[in-house]
């Protein structure tokens, strides 16, 4: 779920004013928007215990298609999730790249620098499932792995005459993928770099888009491929490492051969990196995988589970996951020293209202604390999507690209839809209490053979997460949370403390969103919101009256409301004060999102909104900016904090 695509797309625009600019070489900039927050953003670890970082891994997709351009090119890249769009940037060309739950941000970004006259490139998975999408956005659509189309796209490009589309119809060998570009990536930014081994995955699961877009026969990098990339990230500085392949040992014997070289490639090099990676289950029937494995370094894995259920894997071609107790092979993997993260599935035409009582009990026994569970989502053009849409079982603008939110596109089958979203919240509250936390810790600690491969942070570092994590989240949350932490804490093995440290930060992270989102607290939240419109309002009444600012609260059916602040005329120094203590409260005190429409603004009153502004860059994701092209940079609003809004 958290692969890199390397496909893209372009389209060409040329204002006459940048006609008539001589340049000598061509200046590209590729941009990765925004994601919306999510469980996979872990935004509270994020931001509140892990020194340093602004979010886990880099556009690998991005960094290998820099490779690939013309030598001669000027290529410059910027993550939105770690620094700021420039929104006049001297360049010809802008790419922006975006799977599924990118798409709302890419289509802004793509929209406004079409409109200001820039040569764009769009491009990403999502591009290359459904071109279709792109046709009032875009000019040209580039679909499909990269290495071969891109190339052709950049040649089309300097000739003048680049195509309308561009659709990679043939295999591409993993040979011809270039080295990426890491030192055009911030990478000290980044909890981990990403890598990519193989493309495509040999099983038939119907929900998964994998296979359609890189087919069943998996083709991968030759090791030396991998020892070159490893090279060039060990003079970056990197330690952490993450595969990003879906199945890494979907071809078991290039797998094992790339795992004794990296165990060589380690051993030579003082053991530098920490690995974590993608696999299917059938990983713990393998002994000899399971120890080439430990001895490459790697210390965790990402296991595709969906469901404790033999015939709800049967329904949905898991089979992979039938052929073997799934928690007895958790258990296996965990024995080996390797840490097992897990995606989880409620939705499937077998499931009952009972399932998620079954999800439940698994999950708490197998100690799997980063458990992802989703409900069952048709992505397109997937074998899943054509069935239910003959059965006339899809919902037309429903929630298509991301599985861990309140709804989904699927009409299920034995259950009636609100019921199981019900359910669904009702189950992540469970897992999300502070007790079970702390069971699961315990449950794994009892199978757990040697704690997971050190590596990634140094001492130092380690020792300032584990003093953020006490003093930022436990004591702060009282006894409770304090008692559950110390009882699963296995003080009589210390080796293994800092897995149960990783553990409740991963727990603690995934609760906050959880609480913001799901919790059963969401109805006060929401109550609490409207209350502090209306303080908002008497406080600054003498604004609203003379037409100056507009307050308005809007309450989504998500249960996420948004607070609307519209500046429309003079505001001084009083206005940016009271303002500012307000709605930090709301963002405090609330789940709300806040919405900053600036209409006007005197330049005598920058530095205040700018004050304000650096009140609410720790809820940055949840607020909003919208400002007249003319002011904004003026202004100067980082994109990456704050959400800023272009179509304004």
């Amino acid at each position: 779920m958290l692969t890199v695509f390397l496909v893209f797309e372009a389209c060409y625009f040329e204002s006459a004013s940048r006609a008539s600019v001589a340049v000598t070489e061509t200046r590209i900039l590729l941009i990765n928007p925004r994601f919306p927050e999510s469980f996979w953003s872990f935004k509270w670890a994020v931001d509140t215990v892990l020194p340093g970082k602004r979010a886990l891994n880099p556009p690998l997709g991005l960094a290998t298609l820099a490779a690939l351009c013309p030598e001669d090119w000027d290529v410059s890249i910027v993550d939105e999730n770690v620094e700021s769009i420039p929104f006049a940037p001297q360049v010809d060309i802008v790419g922006i790249c975006g799977m599924g739950v990118q798409f709302a941000r890419q289509q802004e970004l793509l929209t406004y620098y079409r409109r200001q006259g820039y040569f764009v490139v769009a491009g990403g998975s999502y591009a290359s499932l459904c071109p279709e999408s792109y046709d009032s956005i875009a000019d040209c659509v580039v679909a499909g792995e990269a290495e071969y189309t891109w190339r052709e796209f950049c040649q089309d490009f300097v000739a003048g005459r680049p195509k309308k589309s561009y659709q990679e119809a043939g295999i591409v060998s993993m040979a011809d993928s270039p080295v990426p570009r890491f030192d055009l990536l911030k990478l000290d930014r980044y909890r981990a770099v990403s890598m990519q081994f193989s493309r495509g995955c040999p099983y038939r699961c119907e929900f998964c888009d994998i296979i359609v877009m890189f087919g069943r026969r998996p083709r991968t990098k030759s090791p030396s491929q991998i020892g070159a990339e490893l090279d060039v990230l060990r003079t970056l500085g990197v330690r952490s490492v993450f595969f990003v392949d879906d199945n890494l040992i979907g071809n078991k014997r290039a797998a094992k051969e790339l795992l004794r070289f990296l165990e060589a490639y380690q051993r030579q090099h003082a053991f530098r990196f920490r690995f974590g990676t993608e696999a299917s289950v059938n990983l713990a029937q393998d002994d000899e995988l399971l120890r080439l494995f430990r001895r490459a370094g790697f210390s965790w894995v990402f296991l595709g589970i969906e469901s404790p259920d033999v015939m709800s894997l049967l329904e949905t071609k898991k089979f992979q996951n039938t052929r073997q107790d799934m928690l007895s092979a958790v258990r296996r993997i965990y024995a080996s020293g390797i840490e097992v993260l897990g995606g989880f599935i409620v939705g499937f035409d077998n499931d009952t209202a009972d399932t998620f009582e079954q999800q439940y009990h698994f999950i708490t026994q197998s100690g799997i604390q980063g458990a992802m569970v989703g409900l069952l989502t048709a992505l397109p053009k997937t074998p899943l999507y054509y069935r239910l849409e003959k059965e006339g079982r899809l919902l037309a603008g429903a929630n298509d690209s991301d599985n861990t939110r309140q709804g989904t596109n699927v009409i299920p089958l034995r259950m009636k839809y609100d019921e199981m979203i019900e359910r669904y919240r009702g189950l992540y509250t469970r897992l999300m209490a502070y007790g079970n936390i702390a069971a699961r810790i315990r449950n794994k600690m009892r199978f757990i053979g040697e704690p997971p491969v050190a590596g990634g942070d140094s001492w130092v570092a380690r020792i300032r997460i584990l003093h953020r994590l006490l003093v930022r989240g436990l004591l702060p949350a009282g006894v409770s949370r304090t008692f559950h932490f110390l009882r699963s804490i296995p003080f009589h093995k210390p080796r293994f403390i800092p897995l149960a440290v990783q553990d409740w930060i991963l727990g603690l992270s995934m609760r906050d969103y959880v609480e913001r989102h799901y919790g059963e607290r969401v109805d006060e939240l929401r109550t609490a919101a409207r209350r502090h419109r209306d303080r908002i309002e008497r406080s600054l009444r003498r604004y609203v009256a003379r037409g100056a600012l507009e307050v308005s609260l809007v309450e989504a059916k998500d249960a996420v409301s948004n607070l609307s602040v519209s500046m429309r005329g003079w505001l001084d120094r009083r206005f940016f004060k009271r303002a500012a203590r307000h709605l930090e409260k709301v963002l405090q005190h609330t789940s709300a999102s806040i919405t900053l429409r600036i209409e006007a603004l005197n330049d005598a009153h920058h530095g205040h909104l700018q004050r304000l502004l650096k009140r609410l860059e720790r809820y940055g994701d949840r607020v909003h900016i919208a400002v007249h092209d003319e002011l904004r940079d003026i202004i100067g609003v980082d994109s990456s904090v704050f959400n800023v809004v272009l179509e304004y």
